[in-house]
């Protein structure tokens, strides 16, 4: 008796192939009508605005307030190519990158305490942290122009005067919007560094100790390089915040300290020029987007490496 093995395996019946078509359809019409309203709504809620954003941004709005069928980049060279909007640019990512560095270190003596401390004092921390977020951000930045006032009607002209000390011009420059955006945005610094350091093994740390290590070094070449997950998001999140508000810059700048946020919204909604503001936020959304990448890739290779060399 011989057997024929030129051909393979006999092919599948029809009756076969069929079912498993049908399972496979069974199986994958739950799954498409889970996500069809979640898709629906990215949809309707993020991507179709953001490409007529996009789309207006290369139009050209004509004298009569109508816009112009051909496309341009006029708006974009005229953003780049004017002194007060590439001012504006500089000192959005100026304001932004001092908020993140600041959000940075108040954020890592929060989060340590929280994943590490006591159980009572890193809750008590939690909600000291997450509770500002129950208030408007209005509020709170009202609440900065009046401690940080100029003359002798700020909170903290007041208390320099009652030791001594000069009257200070904070309020309308840089430094109150990076301290106002600082306290605004430090939860979403603190929570994701606080869910980082509560990952990492605290017999790594103890380890580090027991090999002589200070605690000033077994934080710089243990915690630090492991929480780097932790830190990124926080960096990136502080970053395309701070880059992107308008309320703040507008009650603690005032019109001497104008970022994107704020142009965008006076170009829309008091100009009532769309094309250029369209220009503006999708400008703001790619130069952010392109410091993130750029920043996580950096701080990413870098602490990888001192994590691999410390194990």
């Amino acid at each position: 008796m011989s057997l024929d093995l030129t051909h393979g395996s006999a092919p599948m019946p029809p009756v076969a192939v069929a079912s498993g078509v049908a399972a496979r359809r069974r199986k994958l019409l739950p799954a498409l009508m889970l996500l069809g309203p979640v898709v629906v709504f990215f949809l309707a809620v993020f991507v179709i605005p953001v490409g007529l954003m996009v789309r207006y941004s290369f139009l050209q709005q004509l004298p009569d307030g109508t816009l112009s069928d051909t496309f341009t980049l006029a708006n974009y060279i005229r953003l780049g190519a004017v002194d007060l909007y590439r001012n504006v640019v500089i000192t959005t990512l100026r304001i932004s990158l001092f908020t993140t560095i600041g959000a940075m270190l108040l954020a890592y003596p929060l989060a340590m305490v929280i994943a590490r401390g006591p159980a009572l004092i890193g809750r008590a921390i939690t909600v000291l942290v997450i509770a500002p977020l129950l208030v408007n951000v209005v509020v709170r930045a009202y609440g900065w122009r009046i401690i940080l006032g100029n003359g002798n009607s700020g909170v903290l002209n007041w208390a320099l005067s009652y030791v001594g000390l000069g009257p200070v011009e904070i309020l309308y420059t840089e430094w109150a919007v990076v301290i106002g955006s600082m306290q605004v945005f430090l939860p979403m610094m603190v929570l994701p560094l606080a869910a980082a350091i509560g990952r990492i093994d605290p017999a790594v740390e103890d380890a580090a100790r027991t090999l002589g290590g200070s605690s000033l070094a077994v934080f710089r070449r243990v915690t630090l390089p492991l929480s780097v997950p932790g830190l990124g998001v926080g960096c990136t999140l502080v970053f395309s915040l701070t880059a992107s508000s308008f309320i703040l810059p507008a009650l603690l700048g005032g019109s001497f300290t104008k970022m994107l946020g704020t142009l965008v919204e006076e170009q829309i909604l008091t100009v009532f020029d769309w094309p250029f503001g369209a220009a503006i936020a999708t400008a703001m959304v790619l130069i952010v987007m392109a410091i993130n990448l750029v920043y996580m890739t950096l701080i990413e290779r870098r602490f990888r490496s001192r994590a691999t060399e410390a194990a």
